[in-house]
């Protein structure tokens, strides 16, 4: 009795496919990378970009012509748009929001297949809750034993007009403080060293709770002083905070934390004013350009990341200057450029997609060779200095072990050594090239 889940998107959603694993583990099922043996097969959707739509498509096209020579069930859910979950009535057994994750089990014993699942109790026993807060509380089953994501809110507020977010997941929900705190701290106990906070809009943790929780300099804060006295060596990264919520407070709380990874990822979209208005940003570019000096003031070994999006309606020439500016003032480590796609659901989807898809390409090709230039030139800077770095797998090329430095750089090393992995180690930069460094074991 085997399962196969393929899960798409962003962390969220592997962070949500953990909580789905360890659900139908709890049912007796086993885990197969092989969707041929399975008898239970499903997918985590993401609405989000239709790339990942038109391959749930394609799998469930194939899986039911296997329904002609075995008794299977298929499922999907995720981060799905109302018009996909319409369509996918008519082509999965079964479809269901993550906050009835609890209740997936009753799902499939209803279904009417019979199979040994049907017949058994499962191990997590939730009461229901239509509300995301159920599925909180199903603890997961972690595809890592040194790396692990921990979902700290649902849903998002600012209904940027690219983004059908708010539409898939909802309005933002925080989690509770103690569970969050209290899975931390299990995590870093187990050995655990590198730890995400998830959420669509992190920063804004705990504002739709005032009075009750603690803002998300608060949480940030209490995480260091577990790190403060704890044992364990451990990094906690966060993802994605939005920067009209960013404020110097939190940016504090970060440098006074050794356990607060120097790495920030702060989205800018784009670089021009007009653009940002038309986005729904809620953000000047003075606004963004005062945290990023507050970074660089406060926490100057920190690394930056970004999200852009290039062919944005409306975006011509001068306005994709301003990007060009943008990325060369604030020197990115990393920036992940994407050309701009209407989705359904979002509300830039009613308006003409006006920029053609050679000039996206051209232009994302132009921020590409910026960032070679500012991601190589820090990279450079780090030439004879030892960093503290976590293994975490092998370079496909050289076969020899990778890893990732707290700024999350990729480090190369001069050898494999299997017994380093999930381990953080002192390693000295020897060369630097493009989003990479190598080095050597000291």
């Amino acid at each position: 009795m085997k399962y196969h889940l393929i899960t798409l998107g962003c962390q969220m959603n592997i962070a949500d496919s953990e909580r789905v694993s360890s659900v139908l583990e709890g049912m007796g099922y086993e885990k197969t990378d092989n969707e041929e043996d399975a008898s239970l097969l499903g997918i985590l959707a993401c609405s989000v970009r239709q790339k990942p739509i038109d391959k749930v498509y394609n799998k469930i096209a194939q899986w039911n012509k296997w329904k002609n020579k075995r008794n299977l069930i298929t499922f999907v859910s995720g981060c799905l748009l109302p018009a996909d979950k319409e369509k996918f009535l008519k082509t999965f057994d079964l479809i269901f929001p993550m906050s009835e994750l609890a209740q997936f089990p009753d799902m499939i014993r209803e279904y009417g297949v019979v199979n040994p699942a049907g017949l058994k109790t499962p191990a997590v026993l939730m009461p229901k809750n239509e509300h995301i807060t159920a599925m909180w509380h199903i603890k997961p089953k972690y595809q890592s034993t040194y790396e692990a994501f921990v979902p700290i809110q649902n849903g998002c507020d600012k209904f940027c007009t690219f983004c059908a977010v708010p539409y898939t997941r909802g309005r933002e929900v925080s989690r509770p403080s103690d569970e969050i705190l209290e899975e931390v701290r299990n995590l870093v106990n187990q050995g655990y060293k590198s730890i995400t906070l998830l959420g669509q809009n992190v920063n804004s943790y705990g504002l739709d709770k005032k009075g009750e929780e603690i803002t998300f300099a608060g949480l940030l804060s209490s995480i260091g002083e577990f790190g403060k006295t704890s044992e364990h060596e451990f990094w906690v990264y966060f993802t994605s905070p939005h920067p009209q919520d960013m404020n110097r407070e939190v940016i504090e709380v970060i440098a006074s934390y050794d356990c607060l990874a120097k790495q920030i990822h702060l989205p800018m979209q784009s670089g021009d004013e007009k653009v940002l208005i038309k986005m729904n940003r809620r953000h000047s570019m003075d606004k963004y350009r005062h945290i990023v000096a507050d970074i660089r003031e406060l926490i100057p070994q920190a690394t930056l990341f970004t999200d852009i999006i290039v062919g944005f309606t409306g975006e011509g020439e001068v306005e994709f200057q301003h990007t060009i500016d943008a990325m060369e003032e604030f020197k990115f480590n990393m920036a992940y450029i994407a050309m701009y796609s209407p989705r359904p659901g979002a509300a830039s989807f009613r308006w003409e997609d006006e920029v053609s898809q050679d000039d996206k390409k051209e232009r994302l090709h132009r921020l590409s060779e910026i960032l070679k230039i500012t991601s190589h030139d820090y990279n450079e800077s780090m030439l004879g200095k030892s960093v503290r770095l976590l293994v975490n797998g092998t370079d496909r090329k050289t076969g020899f072990s990778t890893g990732l430095t707290e700024g999350k750089v990729i480090v190369r090393l001069d050898q494999r050594d299997d017994s380093l992995m999930g381990k953080i180690v002192n390693v000295k930069i020897t060369s630097a090239s493009f989003l990479s460094m190598s080095g050597e074991v000291v």
